[in-house]
């Protein structure tokens, strides 16, 4: 896509030229003034030589001290909240915005002979800091490190909390997510603010002169000796000033304006790679798990149930869009405060007050949410190596189950460079693999092409069919709900609406969700003497309905429905006119939206053949008719 270039106001564009001018001019000053001849001399000089080797290792050792104490604080501002965070966040960015010399008089405060901690430090330890390097180094940390803490808060705020939540539920514990997820998928972020960070602690000035004094070879840095050499030698001063230029343009070209930590976008995925032959040679995986492990729990919060099932029973679980799907899967997992899984039993055990990582509850969130930094390998055995399993191992039996699942030749390939529908399929071969005792798949075959959904619903049924624990798959595709799962669970507003084998639910679904989904009319509708009185409008005659008064559903099938161009006569009970509103194709039949004044939305379905003779296009008229015998009723 081509910008389009936009011309800059004179109103806007002489004062930021102006703004410009101010901070170029200064650096001119320094190039044009330099004594080029002498620059060697200058900057090869004893003195100089002596407080350069010092300046680099305060700065070092300063950024140490903040790498060791800021990350953990970046880690905290980003990921938690605690009472007066607000309050610890100003503290870190309070030595960013205090003049230096101040920040020097605070710390001699603190740390010096008369100050808080400094006779104890004396005292109990023997350590003194003012007037020595150590106290250059504390001063240069102290100024130093809120760029790190403020860079790599941002980047922390930019990664999304999944990633961090998947590996725990493959087993790893919360040091190990930070170590081998957390750090490199923010270390661009880190990476600049620590190399700001190194840069300011190289260039501090005055809270080192104000709290460590200046003292040749123990605490007078490189920005001090310029400040003497200023008195004295004013050309030898410009030339130690130009290198410390030098060095900070170098970290910030280097960076390229990468300093606030900002994720940056995501790689664009490629073009997706030609689907692998299967393997023949390869050997089965391991089980999904050794032993069996049925399931037990009450749910409440946003999501009240009781939840019952036999080890290897496979639940579908269905439902509108809000209707507490994923809410149930995070409750299951220890990872939301909206809904709480207690006592969650698996094979009687109670793991519901063990964190995530000891649970052994395996999940496939919705995009997949695999490591970047990692390849398909790399991701597909990492829930085995949080658990102990040895590297060799591990990759063998990751190799496994990527070649099952056909992406094989991609286990060298990183996320980027594989197309959604693969990426999925790691994802899920990641799950399968880390051996689990509970399984949570959240739509994980939503982003497959058909042909490429029916095989992975083959494999993955075959494996489901030895897994010892139980599943639970979160789908909108009645597909899957029907050909992997047992039981299908029906949800609403975090209630049950039912809970029964696929068959009884595709007979007699008790939600409008659930039969559109099954791709059926459903209208809410009060049994009336009549027939049923449809909460839509309109009055639909049935053979057989219960007492009046019942709210009931009505279920009918799209070909059940018989579409004219004129008004029918005949035997049917149920006539209303419409109007054609959509056309789709459905298999080898259309499927017509038909509006009507006289009764709900309603879906029919006729051939190709029946459209075309009856010149059924968007915003044709037409006449309806339903058999009083063809309408299911399900009381509610």
């Amino acid at each position: 896509m081509t910008l389009t270039r936009t011309r800059a106001p004179l109103a806007l564009a002489i004062p930021a030229l102006l703004a410009v001018a101010f901070l170029l001019l200064p650096l001119i000053g320094i190039l044009t003034r330099t004594s080029w001849g002498e620059l060697g001399t200058h900057l090869t000089s004893p003195e100089v030589v002596e407080a350069l080797k010092l300046s680099l290792f305060v700065s070092f050792w300063a950024l140490g001290l903040s790498l060791l104490l800021g990350v953990p604080l970046a880690w905290l501002l980003a990921r938690t909240e605690f009472p007066g965070k607000a309050f610890v966040r100003s503290l870190v960015l309070l030595p960013m915005v205090l003049p230096p010399t101040v920040g020097g008089v605070a710390l001699l405060l603190a740390f010096g002979r008369r100050g808080v901690l400094g006779p104890w430090l004396e005292n109990t330890f023997g350590i003194t800091l003012p007037f020595h390097t150590t106290g250059a180094i504390v001063a240069a940390t102290f100024v130093a490190m809120p760029f790190l803490v403020i860079s790599l808060e941002g980047a922390l705020g930019g990664l999304r909390p999944r990633y961090e939540e998947t590996a725990a539920s493959l087993g790893a514990s919360p040091v190990r997510v930070f170590l081998t997820v957390t750090l490199p998928m923010v270390a661009p972020g880190l990476i600049a603010g620590a190399a700001l960070t190194w840069a300011r602690a190289l260039g501090e000035f005055g809270a080192t002169i104000t709290f460590a004094g200046n003292l040749p070879g123990t605490t007078q840095t490189l920005p001090l000796q310029v400040y003497l050499l200023l008195q004295e030698k004013p050309e030898a001063a410009t030339s130690v000033s130009l290198l410390l230029l030098a060095i900070a343009m170098a970290v910030l070209i280097g960076l390229r304006g990468r300093w606030t930590g900002t994720p940056r976008a995501a790689p664009p995925r490629k073009a997706a790679a030609p689907e692998p032959e299967p393997r023949t040679d390869a050997a089965p995986p391991a089980p999904l798990s050794a032993g069996r492990w049925p399931l037990h729990t009450r749910v409440t919060g946003f999501n009240r149930l009781v939840l019952d099932a036999e080890a290897g029973t496979t639940i579908a679980v269905v439902g509108p869009n809000g209707a507490g799907k994923t809410t149930l899967l995070r409750a299951l997992l220890g990872l939301t405060s909206r809904a709480r899984a207690t006592p969650l039993l698996l094979d009687g055990t109670d793991v519901s007050g063990l964190p995530p990582h000891r649970r052994q509850v395996a999940w496939v969130p919705q995009d997949g949410a695999l490591f970047p930094h990692l390849s398909a390998l790399g991701n597909t055995a990492y829930g085995l190596r949080a658990r102990g399993v040895p590297r060799a191992e591990a990759r063998r039996s990751a190799q496994e189950w990527l070649d099952r699942l056909q992406v094989g030749a991609l286990a060298h390939r990183k996320p980027a460079e594989v197309s959604g529908g693969q990426a999925q399929r790691i994802a899920l071969a990641r799950a399968l693999a880390s051996r689990p005792r509970l399984l949570l798949l959240d739509e994980p075959l939503s982003a497959l092409d058909q042909t490429t959904r029916a095989r992975v619903r083959h494999t993955l049924r075959a494996h489901l069919a030895d897994f010892g624990g139980v599943c639970l798959i979160v789908t909108h595709d009645p597909v899957e709900a029907v050909s992997l799962a047992d039981r299908i669970l029906v949800l609403d507003e975090g209630d049950v609406l039912q809970d029964a084998p696929p068959a009884e639910v595709a007979r007699h679904p008790r939600s409008p969700w659930v039969a559109r989904m099954l791709g059926r009319n459903a209208w809410p509708a009060t049994v009336s003497a009549g027939g049923l009185q449809l909460h839509g409008g309109g009055l639909l005659v049935v053979a057989d309905a219960p007492c009046a008064g019942t709210e009931a559903l009505a279920i009918i099938a799209p070909e059940a429905v018989s579409v004219h161009r004129e008004r029918p006569g005949g035997s049917p009970r149920n006539v209303w006119p419409g109007t054609v509103r959509e056309v789709t194709s459905s298999g080898s039949r259309l499927r017509l939206l038909i509006s009507s004044e006289e009764a709900p939305d309603l879906v029919a379905e006729v051939t190709p053949q029946a459209a075309a003779e009856l010149g059924l296009v968007d915003g044709a008229p037409v006449w309806t008719s339903v058999k009083a015998t063809e309408v299911t009723v399900v009381a509610l």
